[in-house]
């Protein structure tokens, strides 16, 4: 993508973009799902926090090494020259949360009940779509936002900070 401020331009600010994005997700998307499956309750509640932290692990980890590279080799073949920052960061949003949704199906559920089954493959289309479509609103609408905003201040900061000193 080309430079902009709302977005990470060195390896430092992707760590923070990440960080931001990550933990707003997995500390809002895992107790949606937890409550529109098992319904609200304090326990409930707190066994999801109980694997809130693995779950943060493995998504950082698969954004990193699958979602990360496989989005950054579709994105040339779907993005043109003139399209703008809106329409590059909304399929950005799509083609990741469609990778993550897909593998965190399978790997949440197994996270989640503490074993590995089929179960998650014998109901993943009801699952995926409920999971796609959490996770896809809460990126769009929540935590995109507030990274990019946080990354906008960063270069601001940055901006007026070369500002003083040149002068």
């Amino acid at each position: 993508m080309y430079k902009e401020d709302r977005l990470p331009q060195n390896a430092k600010e992707g760590i923070i973009f990440l960080l931001v994005v990550s933990i707003i997700s997995v500390n809002t998307i895992a107790p949606i799902i937890m409550v529109i499956e098992r319904g609200f309750s304090i326990q409930n509640y707190f066994e999801t926090l109980k694997i809130i932290q693995f779950m943060w692990i493995i998504v950082v980890m698969l954004v990193r090494l699958v979602a990360g590279p496989l989005v950054g080799r579709m994105m040339p073949k779907f993005v043109g020259q003139t399209d703008g920052f809106n329409a590059r960061v909304l399929l950005n949003i799509l083609l990741n949360v469609t990778v993550l949704s897909i593998l965190l199906t399978i790997i949440g559920t197994w996270v989640g009940t503490k074993h590995i089954s089929l179960e998650p493959f014998q109901h993943f289309f009801y699952s995926w779509f409920r999971n796609f479509g959490v996770a896809f609103w809460i990126e769009l609408l929540v935590a995109q936002p507030i990274a990019r905003f946080v990354m906008k201040k960063i270069h601001a900061s940055q901006t007026s900070h070369e500002r003083i000193l040149s002068n």
